[in-house]
């Protein structure tokens, strides 16, 4: 009995560097969700589903990375599909990745001298039914940050900056946006990849 395939259902190049540094055989296919729909229509649904927002934002993380990884099982019998997504909260509002630099500059400095959380739903489906889930969170501190400083950053990361949802990378200069970072790293990443290996590994995909 051969292992059953991997296929991680994102286009994300972040997500399939990490897969492929830890080892993994796998492929990747786009899900082609509609995201903007999805989270429009949870947000009709969600008044009083959940008293506290931030638990909110886990679920939709979990319901857009469910939402890709059954779009891609339903095609593939067999495999085993995992499906990702992050959301970014600041004080109770949602952010998306900034579709222009402007964008990406107002929120970082709706971000500046704030807390923000990080909040990473992760899922493994299989013939079109979910398997196994997880929600993760990791919470960063920006520093207050001069203008000038922020200038200089976006000048030097040019429009890798719409890449992330919080508008950086941390192995890069974004590290120097930040006081403080409480959190695993990969889960910072939007792939929390210890979990992630453990349940493959019980599927027995992984070697043990």
């Amino acid at each position: 009995m051969t292992a059953a395939p991997i296929i991680l259902a994102s286009g994300s190049a972040v997500r399939q560097r990490l897969l492929a540094e830890a080892g993994l055989t796998f492929t990747a296919e786009d899900s082609r969700v509609d995201e903007d729909a999805l989270k429009a229509g949870f947000a009709q649904g969600e008044a009083g589903r959940h008293a506290n927002p931030e638990a909110g934002t886990d679920a939709l993380a979990l319901a857009l990375a469910e939402a890709k990884a059954l779009a891609v099982s339903a095609k593939r019998e067999g495999a085993l599909v995992i499906g990702a997504d992050q959301i970014l909260s600041c004080e109770g509002r949602r952010y998306d990745k900034p579709k222009s630099m402007e964008e990406a500059r107002a929120n970082l400095l709706a971000f500046r001298g704030r807390t923000h959380i990080l909040h990473s739903g992760l899922v493994i489906a299989r013939d079109g039914a979910v398997v196994w889930n997880l929600t993760a969170r990791a919470t960063l501190t920006m520093r207050a940050f001069s203008e000038e400083f922020l200038d200089a950053y976006l000048g030097e990361v040019g429009e890798r900056v719409m890449k992330s949802v919080g508008c950086y990378q941390l192995e890069g200069p974004g590290v120097q946006l930040f006081d403080r970072i409480e959190g695993d790293y990969f889960d910072i990443l939007g792939l929390p990849m210890l979990p992630l290996l453990d349940e493959l590994r019980r599927q027995g995909v992984v070697e043990t």
